[in-house]
This record gives C-alpha cells, structure tokens and sequence, in this order.
C-alpha cells in the first residue's frame, strides 16, 4: 500500500510537470524507453532494488544509459528516484503516470486478448467500432492466449466483453446444465 502511495506521489509530480511544460506524449515516450530498457529485464530490476548497491553505481548507470536519449527533466527524475531510494517502483511510477496521461488525453486503454494476432486492419476496425460505443480514443493493448481458442476478449475499464470460442463454449456448457 505504501508503495502505491509512493508512486502516485511521485507520478503525480512528473505528470504535472509534464503537463506544465505541454510535453506529456514525450515525457511518456521518455519513460517507456526507460522501462523497456532496463526495468522489464529482471537482473536490473534487481540490481536497482538492492538496498546494497550504492546509489552513485545505480546513477552512473542510468547516466550512461539515457544521458541524451531522454529529456533532461526526465534524466532529473531518474536521478532524484536514485537519491530517495524509490528509482525500485519506478515500474508502479510509470503505470500510474500512464494512467493520468491516458485520462488527460482522453484516451481509454482496450485490453484485446485474442488467440492469434490481429492483422492491422482487423486492430484498426475494432479500434473505431470500441471508439464509436465508449466516444472516446482508444488505443489497443494487445495479448495474445490461445486458451480462448479464437474470437476475441475487450476489457475496457471495469467492462468485459467475451467473445471467445472458449467463451461461448462455456456458456453454453452452463446453459446445458442448468437444463438437465
């Protein structure tokens, strides 16, 4: 709990300053580079949760990483997440940013599970029809789980919509014993 508490806060504070300075798809770009480069890799997750590592090894790191690749408000970040040991939620920090981001912009975020890849023309359609029901923008998070067997999964905030094989199959499964 505290460390939702921790990572609002602080992503909070990047999100202002990123509005502020009307620069909120960069600071995301920013961001996301820095969590697909270092913190979706497990051993650097480690590395900079480790109580043990000094902070200048941490820092020097991140400098020798995203110096010049990232905004230098961005690279302040990092660095002040460094010196008050939570650069460890950095992966929390961005979510949350993600979040207030996507709200601002009036974007919704559609998790689309299906059990092979759509094609960008099967994406882009279902991407209009999500945009004309929810009339907002919708940007396709997708997932793949060949579980479902085909058809697809839509989760859109607190709202599901199941539309898989696997689905129909167990609703039908239902149907089937309630009957007999």
């Amino acid at each position: 709990m505290l460390n939702i508490q921790l990572a609002t806060k602080y992503a909070r504070a990047i999100f202002e300053l990123a509005q502020e300075e009307n620069k909120l798809d960069e600071y995301d770009r920013d961001l996301a580079l820095v969590r697909a480069d270092v913190f979706t890799v497990p051993e650097a997750v480690a590395f900079f949760k480790n109580p043990l590592v000094p902070h200048k090894a941490k820092k020097d790191l991140l400098t020798k990483a995203f110096k010049g690749e990232v905004s230098d408000n961005v690279m302040n970040f990092l660095l002040l997440l460094t010196d008050k040991s939570r650069i460890g939620i950095f992966n929390e920090i961005y979510e949350i940013f993600s979040g207030l981001k996507n709200e601002a912009q009036g974007i919704l975020i559609a998790d689309v599970t299906t059990a092979f890849p759509l094609n960008k023309e099967q994406e882009k359609k279902l991407g209009m029809k999500l945009a004309e029901v929810t009339r907002k923008k919708i940007k396709i998070r997708r997932h793949e789980d060949k579980s479902i067997l085909g058809g697809v999964i839509v989760r859109v905030g607190d709202k599901r919509i199941d539309g898989s094989a696997a689905g129909r199959l167990q609703a039908l499964k239902g149907s089937l014993s309630t009957k007999g």
